[in-house]
């Protein structure tokens, strides 16, 4: 894995839109998405850096008799190759899984260079910790919360269910949480040969302690892991070699694979105007709704 990994504004082939107009790919997609859908509280603190805030988005397509009742919650962690993003430019994602019956939460956290590895896992696991604390004021279960992100995001998803240092520094440990699900993510992508991800993960020697498979034990949530079998960026073997060792350790994970799908599609394909037939989307949907609080056993796939 040693191309970037695209955040956000590097999604979809709106070129055509955008050269007549001011407005970026991701605005116009944005723009598009349904509204009716979901209630967003925005711009919530969840440390008293700049980059510690958070969205939240609730389902608004509740019948009387659901209007007050607990949802499961997902939190986001957007992808952008560790060094960008914006919680903003994934509204379509909020919005997806809202429509679904989530509450779903979007931080910021920083990134390089303001931080390196492992540095750039602790506001994740800070709004995990404000997530557990503060969801059920927003309609959200605390105890039926899964962690998920695609790409870089899913990759910071994943390192907290499988090396529990992270969330342990919140007070939280991995199966606090329901489940996982990582969209294209990279968790298994040594050597690396790109100056800027050495630069991140640090010497060689370090570099071992940024891999997520290497802190399997089979203890974690179950997993959803996604892959696109068009993905130049993050090569599916990541998914599946993940998979093989969770499996290994007697753990709970099942990967499901998407013909046509590249890298960015992976995330994209999540938004109401590129959706399609909505299979990425139902995947994602069927798993958080079917596994319940303290996990199910998965399908092998």
């Amino acid at each position: 894995m040693q191309k970037k990994l695209f955040p956000a504004k590097a999604l979809l082939g709106l070129a055509c839109i955008v050269t007549a107009t001011a407005c970026s790919p991701i605005k116009i997609l944005n723009a598009m998405v349904p509204e009716s859908t979901y209630k967003l509280e925005s711009g919530i603190a969840f440390g008293q850096l700049p980059r510690q805030k958070l969205d939240i988005y609730s389902p608004n397509n509740a019948s009387e008799n659901q209007a007050h009742k607990p949802r499961k919650v997902v939190i986001f962690y957007y992808g952008g190759s560790w060094d960008s993003g914006e919680r903003g430019d994934y509204k379509f994602v909020g919005e997806a899984l809202a429509s679904m019956g989530f509450v779903v939460v979007i931080p910021d956290y920083r990134v390089y260079p303001e931080v390196l590895f492992p540095a750039f896992m602790e506001d994740p696991a800070l709004a995990a910790k404000w997530v557990k604390d503060n969801i059920s004021q927003y309609q959200g279960d605390a105890n039926q919360v899964f962690l998920a992100g695609h790409s870089a995001g899913a990759h910071i998803a994943v390192m907290m269910a499988v090396n529990a240092e992270y969330l342990a520094k919140q007070s939280l440990k991995p199966t606090d949480f329901s489940g996982v699900v990582g969209l294209a993510g990279p968790y298994d992508f040594l050597p690396l040969k790109s100056e800027r991800l050495k630069t991140i993960f640090g010497s060689a020697a370090e570099q071992p302690k940024s891999q997520p498979i290497n802190f399997v034990d089979g203890k974690s949530p179950p997993m959803l892991l996604a892959v696109g079998l068009k993905d130049g960026t993050v090569w599916p073997r990541n998914s599946y070699n993940l998979a093989e060792k969770i499996k290994k350790n007697s753990g709970l994970a099942q990967v499901v694979q998407f013909e046509n799908y590249g890298h960015v599609d992976m995330a994209a394909k999540l938004a109401k105007p590129l959706r399609g037939n909505g299979e990425l989307l139902k995947a994602v949907a069927d798993f958080i709704q079917n596994t319940p609080e303290k996990g199910v056993k998965l399908s092998r796939p």
